[in-house]
């Protein structure tokens, strides 16, 4: 992988932990309870009396302090911990499983816990250095108001703790959230460049199966989902041994061992060890990841609408607010420009043959199970033809608004097929007529 790449994937790995940034935290506190001992030991008399106002006790105060902040921060973070495993359950439970990355992406809980924890490590650090000799009695008083300082501030963290997570457990503010998510990730990823395209949006495929007669399919070393395609490399790669790839998967799907991940094009028969060294350029691992793959952030917000639909839970409000998200991020890629699966070297030779995201494809991730669960809900239905007439009010002519209108006869199907109530189903065809007003 590029360093670009790899720079990539690590991002997202400690960004969704939840040890990183609490461990770094807890490192920048040691180093501060070590320079701060340090000018202590260094400056004693100088800050006696520059400091000696805001404490002026002796070795046992000192340790009475430190120790009270050591306590007490160790029994808030405890209890930090326990709240944030109860939204964690909380979140699970209610609104899926996969947006446990959401919560544990959230920075504010992340520096919450890692605050509490470092705050304790640093008292008990400054607490090892007091000295009640009286011969060589040593009290650390910047260290022990930085001390005071930084817990007075946590106390504050606390308050904003509360606020934030009470705030971040309701629905419409974690649709909200991943809508933020999935837009930032359409935006950065459509259009996309994955080498340079042909300025024809077509390739004579024939051709290039003439002249590269050999062909040789990949096989997959292990089981797991495709996370990224390294095609930056892949088509340098191409041109050293000049052949050209098709590949049989995109980011998102899940790759079989011992199955085709792509095939091979080849002037003449390549070495076995040569051919394999293709599967180097697609990153694998357990779970999906929005790096390449756009459909995983809009599935999340598609799993708290059908949560929401379920019969246990009934919310079709959440459901619409979901509808509504996701119309606004459509509207986007009504308009983007999707990267086409040909790709060149630059020398204008086609190299790669990609599987790539269509509109059309992001149409059905978003509406499909929406339109399922939610057939039989009034509500909702009428909602998502509403929104259906929106975006191909806005959609340029051609394909998008083809698949727009294949999906408007599709909710118009389930609501005649599962709506009761006449005024319903009146309401639904007043909504499916505004397509002919285009």
């Amino acid at each position: 992988m590029t360093l670009k790449s790899q720079y990539q994937h690590l991002k997202e790995y400690l960004g969704t932990s939840f040890w990183f940034l609490p461990l770094m935290i807890i490192l920048s506190m040691i180093l501060l309870a070590t320079i701060n001992v340090w000018i202590d030991t260094r400056f004693e008399e100088e800050l006696s009396e520059v400091a000696g106002f805001l404490f002026s006790g002796g070795p046992e105060s000192a340790r009475s302090i430190l120790s009270t902040i050591a306590g007490g921060m160790l029994g808030v973070a405890g209890t930090v911990f326990s709240i944030t495993l109860v939204v964690l359950t909380l979140a699970t439970n209610s609104l899926g499983p996969r947006l446990l990355r959401h919560f544990m992406h959230d920075r504010l809980n992340q520096v919450v816990l890692g605050a509490y924890v470092a705050t304790f490590v640093y008292g008990l650090l400054v607490l090892g250095t007091i000295q009640s000799d009286p011969d060589n009695e040593f009290v650390p008083r910047l260290s022990i108001l930085v001390g005071m300082t930084v817990a007075v501030a946590n106390i504050f963290l606390l308050i904003i703790f509360i606020h934030h997570i009470s705030v971040s457990i309701q629905a419409d503010q974690v649709v909200s959230d991943v809508t933020e998510n999935l837009d930032q990730t359409v935006r950065k990823l459509y259009p996309e460049s994955m080498g340079q395209s042909p300025e024809s949006e077509s390739v004579d495929l024939s051709f290039y199966h003439t002249e590269y007669p050999e062909k040789q399919d990949i096989p997959c070393s292990r089981s797991g989902y495709v996370q990224s395609v390294d095609v930056d490399r892949l088509i340098p790669w191409c041109v050293e041994h000049d052949v050209w790839v098709e590949l049989r998967l995109r980011p998102g799907d899940y790759a079989i061992r011992d199955l085709p991940i792509a095939r091979l094009y080849a002037k003449q028969s390549m070495e076995p060890e040569t051919a394999i060294q293709l599967e180097q350029f697609l990153y694998y691992g357990d779970k999906r990841t929005p790096l390449q793959d756009a459909e995983f952030a809009v599935h999340q917000v598609v799993e708290v609408a059908a949560r929401a639909l379920s019969p246990g839970v009934n919310d079709p409000y959440t459901a619409i607010t979901c509808i509504d998200k996701l119309t606004s991020v459509l509207a986007y890629l009504a308009r983007a420009k999707f990267p086409i699966p040909y790709r060149q070297d630059a020398e204008g030779q086609f190299r790669v043959l990609a599987r790539t995201l269509d509109f059309e494809g992001m149409l059905d991730a978003a509406f499909h199970q929406i339109r399922q669960f939610g057939a039989s809900s009034p509500a909702v239905i009428i909602r998502l033809m509403d929104r259906l007439v929106t975006l191909y009010r806005i959609a340029p002519e051609g394909a998008p608004r083809k698949a727009i209108l294949r999906h408007a006869r599709m909710v118009h199907r389930a609501g005649e097929n599962h709506l009761e109530e006449p005024n319903d189903r009146r309401d639904l065809q007043e909504r499916y007529l505004q397509f002919q007003d285009f």
